[in-house]
């Protein structure tokens, strides 16, 4: 039996989140529900402007994969994170937080020089969320940072598919596929946001290769993946690509594909604050039901749970009394 459910590979990003307008957006020219990398200049000048508004989420070790991973730990999966931090105030404060998370990590190892990634996300009042990304070291992050046997004691490996905008974090995840297969662990990926999908697809092919064993993505994405506007011709495109997969429809809660069917997985209806992580938290519940004994569509059911109770709240994190609840 493996050591660990899911190996995550990803982002190390510091999130700050607050409230923001519609306009403020128009007058930052800041484009609204993608996300948005930039130099640490223009962030601050963000920051800057914007300090007036309120924060709410506390600081949290963030990054898609991350947020994912955590989650899986929370309700019960064990789990190991490769990511990379800067020898700074931010990335002793990552790892700290994922150790009291509950996830392994590479706690001993050198750090790098530099700032450790930082991420501001933007509410805007319709809930949609808006984030613009200094990667810091994290642009760096690469196949040396792979922890080649937490990977090949997993029974999942997690990519982001955010590493598709830097060059040696593609080449970090498609090392990490290749390792994986080797293995005989299963691949999973997510398609991250819309604009990885319309800015960088080939990358995106690059790291799912000749295919995944579960893809994750929203209905955006796959519609953007496909070419089209219909549903079922995005289906048919992931099927292409991926063994099985979910795709979450917001509002209309998702389909997933076991291999063999498609199951419509129901919405739970609240009222939406902060779509903020809530594709991460499916997906880390997921994971978690699917290693743990549960079917696609049982598994989708707690992941299309999680992700509505992320949603009626600031932040891409559950308590872990609400994990506990969820399960229950």
């Amino acid at each position: 039996m493996a050591k660990y459910h899911i190996y995550g590979l990803g982002a190390a990003l510091v999130d700050t989140e607050i409230d923001v307008t519609d306009g403020d957006l128009d007058t930052f020219q800041i484009e609204k529900g993608l996300m948005t990398l930039v130099d640490e200049t223009r962030q601050h000048q963000l920051i800057e402007n914007l300090k007036s508004h309120l924060v709410h989420s506390k600081r949290a070790s963030g990054g898609s994969a991350c947020n994912s991973v955590v989650a899986a730990s929370s309700f019960g999966a064990s789990a190991y994170y490769s990511c990379k931090v800067a020898n700074d105030e931010n990335g002793e404060f990552y790892l700290n937080d994922l150790k009291q998370s509950g996830v392994d990590s590479d706690f001993s190892g050198d750090k790098v020089d530099g700032i450790t990634g930082k991420c501001l996300v933007m509410i805007t009042p319709d809930a949609e969320r808006t984030m613009n990304t200094f990667l810091g070291v994290s642009e760096t992050l690469s196949e040396a940072d792979i922890n080649q046997a937490a990977l090949a004691d997993s029974e999942y490996v997690y990519i982001e598919g955010y590493l598709v905008t830097s060059d040696t974090g593609r080449a970090a995840a498609v090392k990490a596929r290749e390792l994986a297969v080797e293995n005989q662990v299963k691949t999973a990926i997510s398609l991250s946001d819309p604009g990885m999908v319309q800015f960088f697809k080939s990358g995106l092919q690059e790291m799912i290769g000749d295919g995944v064993d579960l893809l994750f993505c929203n209905k955006d994405e796959a519609l953007g993946w496909a070419g089209t506007q219909n549903i079922d011709e995005a289906i048919a495109a992931i099927k292409q690509v991926a063994t099985t997969f979910a795709i979450t429809l917001g509002a209309e809660g998702a389909v997933v594909f076991d291999g063999h069917q498609l199951h419509r997985i129901k919405p739970y209806a609240v009222k939406a604050i902060d779509t903020n992580g809530a594709g991460d938290m499916f997906a880390g519940a997921f994971i978690y039901g699917i290693t743990h004994n549960m079917s696609f569509a049982e598994a989708g059911d707690l992941a299309s749970r999680a992700a509505s109770q992320v949603v009626a709240g600031y932040g891409p994190r559950l308590s872990l009394e609400a994990h506990k609840t969820l399960l229950a």
